[in-house]
């Protein structure tokens, strides 16, 4: 019988762009295959930002949902069909539901899923006490790992996603356009892929000294420098990769501008829809660039868990915000500007 019925608990709903209720909600019933996670800490993404001011995340939104989809927490009941984990668990959840059946899916290429979903858009997600995910979606923490690290592990996949997308080889010159969060776990990841220098570009002074403190070799003010400046002061002969993690125009530009011939531009940042930049395919051909970008995380929440098990990795430093849900307003409006947020159902 189920320790949860008819028991309830506190829930951010997102009912329309712009309005999200703290309520009552009865904790979920879970299904055979299903797994209840009391969550533990819940990270504020850039799409819940974009979901909350009316755009389109990386599947459907269907109003009212929870929304949070980087989450953490602890197994509380498990359906009668689990076998890989038990109550008392610590976990992690993959928000990412493929179908399996359709073209995309059959061909290894699970993320343009064409009913691709997700918990914590499709589905209620983090910003509650208690969310139910399928077994499949499920992944073990150490538990020596933080909560907060392990909600890390989603933006983390995403992020190794881009990594092996931009081929970083061992000895590269790596530029990271952004020190925010992301900045400065792709930072961290350029390094562990090989990167010989990591260069991070970001005006704003604490996170600069935040991305030295974290491995970085050079961090620099764009509003006063640019990268050039620091290749001429440091006998740095070229940039071999850049990492684009911002989603603005000048910064996109940025990528293009400093990038040496023969190198890889991953265009990481999430942009608006409707964003456009100038584009000189003559330039493209002259430098024989590489430009790519990443979309979400196909099967490496594997991967980030492993590495935030081994303790490789610094991000518990990134967090900068630890909020109630009673009080997920504040986030909001804070909006990630000193760092990333936490959202904390059971503090």
């Amino acid at each position: 019988m189920s320790t949860s019925k008819n028991k309830k608990m506190r829930a951010a709903v997102f009912y329309q762009p712009g309005e999200i209720r703290v309520e009552d909600r009865d904790i979920p019933q879970i299904k055979e295959d299903e797994v209840l996670i009391q969550v533990m800490a819940a990270g504020v993404c850039g799409t819940d930002m974009h979901i909350f001011d009316g755009a389109k995340g990386a599947s459907e939104c269907f109003p009212p949902v929870v929304l949070g989809h980087e989450f953490s927490g602890i197994v509380t009941e498990v359906g009668s069909a689990v076998t890989k984990v038990n109550v008392g668990d610590h976990v992690t959840a993959d928000p990412s539901i493929m179908c399996g059946k359709c073209y995309a899916c059959q061909i290894g290429k699970p993320h343009f899923c064409t009913d691709y979903s997700a918990t914590g858009v499709t589905y209620d997600g983090g910003f509650e006490q208690y969310c139910a995910v399928k077994e499949k979606q499920v992944f073990k923490l150490k538990k020596s790992v933080s909560f907060e690290e392990g909600a890390m592990c989603e933006p983390l996949g995403c992020c190794l996603h881009g990594i092996d997308r931009a081929n970083i080889k061992t000895g590269d010159t790596v530029l990271v356009i952004g020190g925010g969060t992301i900045g400065l776990i792709m930072a961290q990841l350029a390094k562990i892929a090989g990167a010989a220098i990591v260069i991070v570009s970001e005006p704003i002074e604490e996170k600069r000294e935040k991305a030295l403190e974290l491995g970085a070799d050079y961090a620099f003010n764009p509003m006063e420098r640019s990268a050039w400046d620091v290749l001429k002061e440091n006998d740095i002969r070229e940039i071999n990769v850049a990492i684009e993690c911002v989603g603005r125009p000048g910064t996109m530009m940025d990528a293009f501008k400093f990038i040496s011939p023969a190198g890889h531009i991953l265009l990481f940042g999430l942009t608006e829809p409707d964003c456009e930049i100038p584009f000189k395919p003559y330039e493209v051909f002259k430098k024989e660039l590489t430009i790519t970008a990443s979309y979400v995380n196909p099967y490496t929440h594997g991967r980030a868990v492993d590495l935030v098990n081994s303790g490789n990795l610094h991000l518990a430093e990134l967090i900068s915000d630890r909020i109630s849900v009673e009080n997920i307003h504040e986030a909001f409006r804070i909006r990630g500007k000193n760092g990333k947020m936490m959202i904390l159902p059971n503090a």
